[in-house]
């Protein structure tokens, strides 16, 4: 089906943001179309309308004005949603045809730093589990990047996923951060996840993670070995950080 300019744009913006809910700036507003918008006029109450889509065709839309967005940014965030903000990354009277846009931030439950988006008195933890296939071991580590606390383990033996399950329950993370392979595992999933409800988002491939996850340590805690944070024999533990860095950084 023919789109509008407008829409192509933000089709192909979306494409790249398939897992959060798309705040796309038009003038005065962060517009949400199709099932974006279905899901935030039901979220945050607001109304829905329409807009024309190309060939006639017309498609769900809402919007919220900019000034007030990070109170429904937060809305969405207790909810369990992700949000990216896509602004305007040209002058509009400069611009030749359509204004080019780009998405600037990426808002996701454990990676907020507004103050106005979290709970007061309570910890706002991210977290990761690796699963390390040569030995059944599985490693956790959850952060929260507004005060700095870093705290990781390993894990295995019998009932693992039992014991993940009340880890997480304890630590009560507000994502939880899982490679390719453990995502794609139902078993895992309904096992591990069993006591608590949290957004679940994945992130990284085992082989390419397997290759730098000792760079982005390094990098990271200015350090020159494994050795002096005592993970040189726990690769599932130095992985479960490295999805961390890597997924806040990004």
């Amino acid at each position: 089906m023919a789109s509008t300019p407008m829409l192509k744009q933000y089709n192909a913006i979306k494409e790249q943001h398939k897992d959060a809910l798309l705040f796309f700036r038009l003038g005065d507003f962060y517009e949400m179309f199709n099932e974006d918008a279905l899901i935030g006029s039901k979220e945050l109450e607001i109304t829905l309308t329409r807009r024309e889509g190309g060939a006639g065709k017309k498609i769900p839309m809402c919007g919220v004005p900019y000034h007030a967005a990070e109170n429904y940014i937060a809305r969405l965030i207790e909810k369990g949603y992700k949000v990216a903000i896509c602004e305007q990354v040209e002058d509009p009277k400069t611009a030749k045809g359509i204004v080019k846009r780009d998405i600037v931030r990426v808002i996701t439950p454990g990676t907020v730093i507004d103050a106005g988006m979290l709970k007061d008195n309570k910890a706002n933890y991210l977290m990761a589990i690796y699963r390390y296939e040569k030995d059944q071991s599985y490693g956790l580590a959850y952060a929260d990047i507004t005060t700095g606390e870093f705290m990781a383990t390993k894990m295995q033996g019998q009932h693992i996923l039992q014991k993940l399950a009340d880890e997480i329950g304890r630590v009560q993370p507000a994502e939880v951060i899982l490679p390719k392979k453990l995502y794609d595992d139902e078993i895992f999933r309904l096992g591990a996840f069993s006591y608590i409800d949290t957004t679940i988002s994945q992130f990284g491939e085992e082989n390419s993670l397997e290759k730098c996850y000792a760079e982005e340590i390094y990098n990271h805690f200015r350090i020159a070995s494994l050795e002096s944070l005592g993970l040189h024999e726990m690769p599932a533990t130095s992985m479960a950080i490295a999805l961390i860095l890597s997924f806040v950084q990004e």
